[in-house]
């Protein structure tokens, strides 16, 4: 299995590196539109959707993604959406993992398919025309997510249960822990420190997250990277809801040794469109 995630992973950076350092932003985009495509056909089929349905609603994802890339999105400013995109993660997603997984059984299919999709999209949105702003920006995006990921793996491996008795969310994902939100937290705290100092050294044209969000202060910057680095926790959990109602352990066997594209992506759906909110209301 280890052999197996590895392999994964170089194939999958030996695709991604590429079109992110390409001279233009079209290989990222367009990568970005493969990925949704395939995240949307998982939440199809992790809805009850029958194969051939799945594949439909990909269509429609890639169908709204290609949409809004001829319409000249990319490049517009879009301040509105970017905030009730973040409105909607913060209440309804909270919402729905408060009610549990027997209520998310309960509500209509076609809302969570929708839901999925428009979740997908700003997703791939965010991602493009972070891209467009520069590498810079949309690394730090991405590597935010990524640091809160491993360090609260590796802080609840070694904390997990010391600290605090109860489990984070016992009856959708038992083997998170809130120490591990701590460890999630304090790593992405460091990581944002120490981009923000090679930042300066570096004198980059385009400034990352963490240097655009420190220029507003030390409070500001750091409310914000707990903000960012919990709602990476929001969406690794409502997949995994997802998952536990649908009695599956991956979104799919897509990544061998990785599960699904969505297991990859799941904290990265509320964090890049709420980034991308913060980055509109700081300019």
């Amino acid at each position: 299995m280890l052999k197996q995630r590895i392999i994964t992973a170089l194939v999958m950076l030996a695709v991604f590196l590429p079109a992110l350092f390409w001279s233009t932003a079209w290989p990222l985009v367009l990568l970005a539109v493969v990925l949704v495509a395939a995240g949307s056909w998982e939440w199809g089929r992790l809805n009850g959707l029958a194969t051939r349905s799945a594949l439909g609603l990909a269509a429609a994802c890639v169908a709204l993604c290609a949409g809004t890339w001829m319409a000249g999105w990319l490049d517009q400013r879009h301040p509105l959406l970017w905030l009730m995109t973040t409105l909607a993660w913060c209440l309804i997603g909270g919402g729905v993992l408060t009610r549990g997984v027997d209520a998310w059984r309960r509500y209509p299919r076609a809302i969570r398919l929708t839901a999925g999709v428009l979740a997908l999209w700003t997703t791939w949105l965010a991602v493009a025309q972070a891209r467009v702003l520069g590498i810079n920006v949309l690394l730090s995006m991405l590597v935010l997510v990524w640091a809160a990921d491993v360090a609260a793996y590796f802080a609840g491996r070694a904390f997990g249960g010391r600290v605090f008795p109860r489990r984070l969310a016992p009856t959708i994902s038992p083997g998170k822990s809130w120490e591990g939100v701590v460890g999630g937290v304090l790593g992405v705290l460091a990581v944002g420190v120490g981009w923000v100092v090679a930042d300066q050294r570096a004198l980059v044209d385009a400034p990352s997250l963490y240097s655009r969000l420190a220029e507003q202060g030390g409070p500001v910057f750091v409310v914000a990277l707990l903000v960012l680095s919990g709602m990476s926790v929001v969406g690794d959990l409502i997949e995994s809801l997802c998952k536990r109602a649908a009695g599956a352990k991956d979104s799919s066997g897509l990544l061998p040794g990785h599960g699904g594209v969505l297991d990859r992506l799941d904290a990265l759906l509320p964090s890049l469109p709420i980034a991308m909110w913060m980055l509109e209301w700081i300019r």
